[in-house]
């Protein structure tokens, strides 16, 4: 939410890989619209996708269907569904021709999004930025035991920020790695350059999880207000309407805008450190591919040194 503008987005398509406009980034309709249109132009065509969230509040998914419409109406056929399940939205956006990419916490959801008709399953791992999940299971874990049950593309996402991390999922039998905190730096997102020269200096203690008490776990940047709620979780508090203040989408507003790191609950995990220079997104995306690689040939290099003949 915020980030992943037209821009961004543009930026990672342009890199070789696919990313997904958040509508919740734009006030309004126009705004939303106006976006799509410009990311097309940006990417020369190339397809590029959009993220819609399901929230546990029916009255907050009531844009979702006007959305889908309007996904329809431009042409843009790449969704990203995350949250709650998507199965009562599958019938219009396959009526649409949509490649559908469902994130998941845990494998029991996986599986259930594979059957009701998604084209893809994300396994988000404890390390994720946002929202992890209940079980505090792992990616590699997850997307393992993925594999055995599910018969569709499967992708990891978590925790990942170098060519290594992406060689092991590879290497594991995943077909994609999902990426965002590494992302953080890049020049396309808007951020201000305070807040990402203080991503540049983390390392993998940079998070922390808050709203666990209310079965809602949140993955973000270790800082101040992270640390009030937690000592109000601790403390026994579990009516949302004295956390919401402090947890709400537009508390994370003023950080991206004015580089005060310290207030808001910024969707942040571990693999924020490995972010170690601004540049484009397509030059991160590019080192990763570089470095797995890298790492493929090493490994492969290992094994047939340390094979036991027949």
């Amino acid at each position: 939410m915020w980030l992943g503008t037209a821009e961004y987005v543009a930026g990672v398509v342009n890199g070789g890989a696919m990313g997904y406009i958040t509508p919740r980034s734009y006030p309004n309709e126009a705004d939303f619209v106006d976006a799509l249109r410009r990311c097309r132009r940006l990417t020369g065509g190339r397809p590029f996708g959009v993220n819609l969230y399901i929230s546990a509040r029916p009255e907050e998914n009531v844009r979702l269907t006007r959305w889908i419409e309007i996904l329809a109406q431009e042409g843009v056929q790449h969704v990203e569904t995350a949250g709650y399940s998507p199965a009562k939205f599958l019938p219009s956006l396959k009526a649409a021709n949509s490649i559908v990419v469902h994130k998941a916490t845990s494998v029991r959801h996986a599986v259930a999004a594979a059957k009701a008709g998604v084209d893809v399953v994300v396994l988000l791992g404890a390390e994720c930025g946002g929202h992890p999940g209940q079980a505090d299971i792992s990616s590699m874990i997850l997307a393992a035991r993925a594999l055995d049950q599910v018969d569709i593309p499967v992708v990891v996402g978590g925790g990942i920020g170098s060519g290594a991390q992406l060689a092991a999922a590879l290497t594991l039998g995943v077909d994609g790695v999902l990426i965002g905190s590494r992302m953080l730096v890049a020049d396309e997102i808007w951020a201000h350059a305070d807040y990402k020269d203080h991503i540049l200096k983390l390392d993998e203690t940079c998070s922390t999880t808050v709203l666990s008490a209310l079965k809602n776990t949140y993955r973000c940047l270790a800082n101040d207000t992270a640390a009030e709620v937690r000592a109000l979780e601790a403390s026994g508090v579990r009516d949302y309407e004295t956390l919401g203040p402090l947890v709400g989408g537009q508390g994370q507003l003023p950080a991206y805008k004015t580089g005060d790191r310290t207030k808001g609950i910024l969707s942040l995990g571990p693999a924020a450190s490995w972010c170690d220079r601004r540049e484009p997104a397509a030059a991160i995306l590019t080192r990763l591919a570089d470095d797995a690689e890298k790492a493929l040939a090493a490994a492969s290099a290992r094994f047939v040194q340390h094979a036991v003949p027949a």
